[in-house]
């Protein structure tokens, strides 16, 4: 049996699975309803069919099956090799009815062998005023089944999680209008009766558009690029809104490994790929038109500031694979660029508490009413995990999140599990690790990427961390 954390994953070998969904139940307790969403490579259902709950226990395929609910556990079925071509995830959600998920002690999920019974995994989850629960997913890649333990709520319900994943949920009618008083007429004049027309019933508000902000500088960018940044800015807007955040300010940090294992992910375009998702949340959460970034190996090395109105420019300069010299630091090598830095100071080697710690030192000397949000990436093989750690548990008192996004590789050491360590005043970090994610939509990705600082805005203002 294996212990997940947030955001890991692990292959699944068996056949046939069941994911059972625990709690303590009890006096005040909410009910805990456990459901499945088939998705396609699109991150879509194909129908309503594709949504296998408590009023329709089985999918037409008869791969996924509610199982049925004991006090304190609910399951689904899950046969994978009965799973159609065209299902490339399977869902697992859940709802709380009569209170909030941050009311349910003991959340966790189970994932069964369905033939054995032996436990494949757990996953403890920790959750909030959210009402419905992304509890984990199954996935196919590259023709192998794998679990990833997710841990998302959803502060919109499950009519809303259900709706981002394109099932149709029907709008509640808003009251009819009452009918006007009829005034009666003084006596001893007696009028024929009058008959009021029931008022037609009130068609249902749609929701509104998120709010995006037009950075400063977007309007230079060239259409297609302008067109792409406006849906992502959409996008962060509607995945911050299912946190039940309407508006939110932020500045934001980007930290891109450089270590010589990244060398592929920078080859094949992915780092540049992501820089360019990540510059949407900057543009949508801080609108200055700028977004602070790092580059890091064995030195970090701060990056000329991305302006959004240079954004292709600056991807081409400065997202760079580390370099390390024959015979030391020389001179720079012809063909850079005043402002590029020279990769070679950076090296290959893996320091993340280096440039941590510069970033830290950034956000004390560069302060701001904002919280700062940082986004930092990396491909793993983590070994400085105490002074890592020793960085992250000074920081909990500053103005700043560090979400944590692995590239799938692994040996995250202390960056995936640390929002699990006790001591601390507030949770100030967040990880998930994604195998391929250029094949990530953007939904997606920005519903993980901001699944927990909303959460964690809130409570550093409790504790006075923030004004």
């Amino acid at each position: 049996m294996t212990t997940l954390h947030k955001g890991a994953n692990l292959p699944v070998g068996a056949a046939s699975v069941r994911a059972v969904l625990c709690w303590s139940a009890g006096p005040g307790v909410p009910d805990v309803d456990a459901s499945a969403l088939l998705l396609t490579a699109a991150g879509r259902v194909r129908s309503d069919d594709d949504f296998v709950f408590y009023n329709q226990p089985r999918h037409a395929s008869g791969a996924v099956r509610h199982l049925g609910k004991q006090p304190g556990t609910d399951t689904i079925g899950v046969d994978l090799g009965m799973l159609e071509a065209g299902i490339e995830r399977v869902v697992l959600c859940a709802s709380a009815d009569g209170g909030t998920f941050g009311q349910v002690p003991g959340l966790h999920l189970r994932l069964l062998d369905a033939v054995s019974a032996a436990e494949l995994a757990r996953f403890d989850m920790e959750a909030g005023p959210e009402t419905a629960f992304l509890s984990g997913e199954l996935y196919r890649r590259a023709g192998v089944w794998k679990f990833r333990a997710v841990g998302q709520g959803y502060a919109s319900g499950l009519a809303g999680l259900a709706r981002d994943f394109g099932i149709t949920v029907d709008e509640e009618p808003r009251p009819a209008a009452p009918q006007p008083a009829v005034p009666r007429p003084a006596a001893p004049v007696v009028p024929p009766p009058v008959v009021w027309p029931d008022p037609a019933p009130a068609e249902p508000e749609p929701p509104s558009a998120p709010t995006v902000r037009m950075a400063k500088g977007e309007e230079q960018l060239p259409p297609a690029v302008r067109e792409l940044l406006s849906l992502r800015k959409q996008q962060v807007a509607v995945s911050l809104r299912k946190q039940g955040v309407a508006t939110l300010t932020a500045r934001v940090v980007l930290v891109l490994d450089a270590s010589g294992s990244m060398a592929g992910h920078y080859t094949r375009g992915t780092v540049a790929g992501v820089a360019e998702r990540m510059a949407a949340v900057a543009a949508q959460l801080d609108d200055d038109g700028q977004m602070q970034a790092w580059t890091f190996a064995t030195n970090p090395a701060r990056l000329p500031d991305l302006e959004i109105g240079e954004l292709p420019a600056w991807l081409r300069l400065h997202v760079r694979v580390g370099q390390i010299g024959l015979f030391g630091r020389r001179k720079p090598p012809k063909g850079l660029v005043p402002g590029q830095i020279d990769m070679r100071a950076v090296g290959i080697g893996n320091e993340e508490q280096k440039v941590i710690a510069q970033v830290r030192a950034f956000v004390r000397d560069h302060p701001v009413p904002a919280p700062t949000l940082v986004l930092f990436f990396s491909d793993g093989g983590v070994y400085r995990n105490a002074e890592i750690e020793r960085e992250l548990r000074e920081a909990v008192e500053e103005p700043l999140f560090w979400q944590f996004i692995g590239l799938g590789r692994a040996q995250y050491g202390v960056l995936e599990y640390f929002d699990t360590l006790p001591g601390r005043r507030v949770d100030n970090v967040g990880f998930f690790a994604v195998d391929d994610i250029e094949r990530l939509s953007d939904p997606e990705l920005y519903d993980r990427l901001l699944s927990e600082f909303p959460s964690w805005v809130r409570a550093a203002r409790a504790a006075g961390i923030l004004r």
